[in-house]
């Protein structure tokens, strides 16, 4: 790690490249099962076709079946689905409570997917490590989809979701005092809008955010969009297809709170993690992210992975970067806990 302005540890960001990187060995071993199961680039779907097809979840899956990979102790975390209050109705939620007695510090999580596809179930081992490895009740909510319901639905049930979970804290065997938001990249972004917004609000501001490959601004001809243009599981055309449906109008894309590396308000934000892939579109504007937070006086602790793309953080059990991802947050917040 290198120190930088005093404020953050970073690793250099990676350079941009002529061609697109090669996955580690692991990795590629996911994206071929993931192909293997039958999944088909999501542009070339329809909706309803990608919510139905396989995950990198159910590769991940199939991965341990090939290897003889025994699920580890985040299998046994303790686990409730429930609803809790939304923007404009309830919405679903899983609590995943670690062993001991408590009160846990809480980490409210919310899942990627572009704000339109995936759910719960498709992040469970995120939230399940997180729990355990960050000692703390984890709150993984879901929310509104487009093109059902467009931005900025899914923005505002994580907002409520997070309201929800600092006044029913401790009914979840919480800590109020101790909360945290995190996500991965559509969910990443709504984690970093979440500590944005309690801020403005004068609410409960969580002591950290974890970001994962967040989407973080609206330009789609970054370095890392150009170098990865044709990446597994998310490319440009991928990206594209996700604007097209989240969003009423393009123009909404534009938005401060999708385009976050524009915005000129970060200061009094929590410390951060923020983890990137280097096989991912969103690496550029992740990285850009940090830098931002950075300059308006955040503490953020940057991290790029090389050899593995997107939604590589919840594959701690088949993807040795994945652990390594894993263990890095987990240590951060349980920093920021006093754990």
């Amino acid at each position: 790690m290198l120190p930088m302005t005093g404020a953050a540890e970073t690793t250099p960001i990676a350079a941009p490249a002529e061609q697109m990187a090669k996955p580690t060995a692991e990795m590629q071993a996911v994206l071929d099962a993931l192909k293997a199961l039958g999944a088909k680039p999501i542009h070339t779907q329809t909706v309803e076709q990608v919510r139905a097809q396989p995950t990198p979840a159910d590769a991940v899956a199939a991965v341990m079946k090939e290897k003889g990979i025994k699920p580890g102790p985040e299998a046994d975390i303790a686990i409730q689905d429930m609803m809790i209050k939304g923007a404009a109705g309830d919405i679903p939620a899983r609590i995943y409570t670690p062993p001991g007695t408590g009160p846990f510090p809480v980490i409210v999580y919310f899942h990627g997917g572009g704000w339109v596809i995936a759910n719960i179930d498709t992040y469970d081992a995120s939230a399940r490590s997180l729990a355990l490895g960050a000692k703390a009740v984890v709150v993984s909510s879901h929310y509104r989809q487009g093109p059902e319901d467009v931005f900025p639905a899914a923005h505002d049930d994580a907002y409520a979701a997070y309201l929800w979970s600092v006044e029913n804290s401790g009914k979840i065997n919480g800590d109020a005092a101790r909360m945290a938001v995190a996500g991965e990249s559509a969910g990443g972004n709504l984690a970093a809008n979440v500590a944005i917004m309690a801020r403005d609000n004068k609410i409960t501001l969580p002591v950290y955010q974890l970001l994962v490959y967040p989407i973080a601004g609206n330009d789609l001809n970054t370095p890392s969009y150009i170098e990865n243009a044709d990446a597994a599981p998310l490319g440009k055309a991928d990206m594209d297809w996700f604007i097209k449906y989240a969003f009423a109008k393009m123009e909404d894309a534009a938005d401060p709170r999708v385009n976050l590396v524009a915005r000129t308000d970060l200061q009094g934000l929590p410390p951060a993690t923020l983890i990137t892939a280097q096989i991912d579109p969103l690496r550029s504007e992740g990285q850009a992210y940090g830098q931002a937070l950075m300059e308006a006086g955040a503490k953020v602790h940057m991290q790029n992975y090389d050899g593995v793309t997107h939604e590589f953080f919840g594959m701690a059990a088949v993807v040795p970067e994945a652990k390594q991802a894993m263990d890095l947050a987990t240590k951060d917040l349980r920093a920021a806990f006093g754990n």
